[in-house]
């Protein structure tokens, strides 16, 4: 059978010519470091003169992010709606107001959030059923909808930090993103830590200058209200407060339960590193070597070795690779053993 041009012998395992070996061995060397480095390709910018602007990869393209415009008609739709429903009951609500409208949308976003100070509160059978109502959507929109937009701002930044990070040092843009790809979760964690920690000053000083709370109790709003803790004792309630605590509780609340799902990522991406370490620098056994020959023909190949230790380390299972082996077979049509080009149009025809 002819492959790259190399004449190779029908029963190849059977004879061991020294020369035909190593022919054949350099052309799987060459195949396997096509395969590991192709998927880098996707992370390749077009030429650019310098660093100069880092255009956005592949991921961040992806369909896994929702667009901007659908996130903000979403918001709209559920503001908007909460806005005018709780502005028709506000007779029906007590505590602290200002301006009807302004603590309609108020208490949309506190309701969204589950801060619930309790400074408005349902004092009806109606409101009350109306803020369950708003509760449960308002937390399945920051779960499904907003948290991914985070995520989306977030793995923007993330070029512009490895940019800030490396700026004493001559790098260019394909380092850079390779870097991004590289450690993505560390990034998305210090990246989200800092402006975690922006927003808490920001909120500890407006709280301080506007609604007059002394400092100590200023920086206790703010970590009530990121948490969603709410004790209420505390909170915003001027007009010109709760303009800024619609935008401001919004940003802060989805911004700390992204930087706990990112430190959840790291934990288990360090697990995942250390097993793989481990696994590449432990000694391989004859025991490893017996599991390892998958085909059962008593040597084991680059093939062989690399599902193995992928197997080992917890990338694949049993299960992905019986389906890509009846992915194989399926394409396979002449039952050669190997792909070629007159297989794949049999197969899709």
């Amino acid at each position: 059978m002819a492959s790259n041009g190399v004449e190779e012998p029908l029963l190849s395992g059977m004879v061991d010519p020294s020369v035909q070996t190593k022919k054949k061995n350099s052309l799987k060397r060459r195949r396997y470091r096509h395969c590991k480095s192709a998927p880098l390709a996707k992370f390749v910018p077009p030429e650019t003169k310098g660093i100069g602007q880092i255009p956005r990869t592949e991921s961040i393209r992806g369909k896994l992010h929702p667009s901007f415009k659908q996130v903000a008609i979403f918001l709209a739709v559920y503001l908007g709606v909460g806005a005018v429903t709780f502005l028709l009951v506000r007779n029906q609500i007590e505590g602290k107001k200002t301006v009807g409208f302004l603590d309609a949308v108020y208490f949309c976003i506190v309701t969204m959030t589950t801060v619930g100070y309790g400074d408005l509160v349902p004092d009806s059978t109606l409101t009350k059923l109306l803020a369950c109502a708003f509760v449960f959507t308002g937390m399945a929109l920051i779960g499904l909808i907003l948290s991914k937009a985070a995520d989306y701002l977030v793995e923007k930044q993330e070029t512009l930090l490895v940019k800030a990070l490396h700026m004493s040092h001559n790098v260019g843009t394909t380092e850079i993103l390779k870097e991004v790809e590289t450690n993505k979760v560390r990034y998305k964690c210090l990246t989200v830590f800092i402006l975690l920690l922006v927003l808490v000053i920001i909120g500890t000083i407006f709280l301080a200058t506007v609604e007059k709370l002394d400092l100590v109790d200023a920086f206790y709003c703010v970590c009530a209200t990121i948490t969603t803790l709410g004790y209420g004792d505390k909170s915003f309630s001027t007009e010109v407060g709760r303009a800024f605590a619609v935008i401001w509780i919004l940003t802060s609340t989805i911004t700390l339960a992204q930087f706990f799902l990112y430190i959840a990522e790291l934990n288990t991406e360090r697990r995942q590193r250390a097993l793989a370490n481990w696994v590449r620098t432990r000694k391989m056994t004859s025991v490893d070597l017996e599991a390892a020959d998958i085909d059962d023909d008593g040597v084991v190949d680059a093939s062989d070795f690399i599902i193995y230790k992928l197997k080992e380390m917890g990338k694949i299972s049993q299960d992905d690779i019986s389906l890509l082996l009846e992915e194989f077979e399926d394409l396979d049509v002449d039952q050669s053993g190997t792909l070629s080009v007159s297989d794949i149009m049999l197969a899709q025809s």
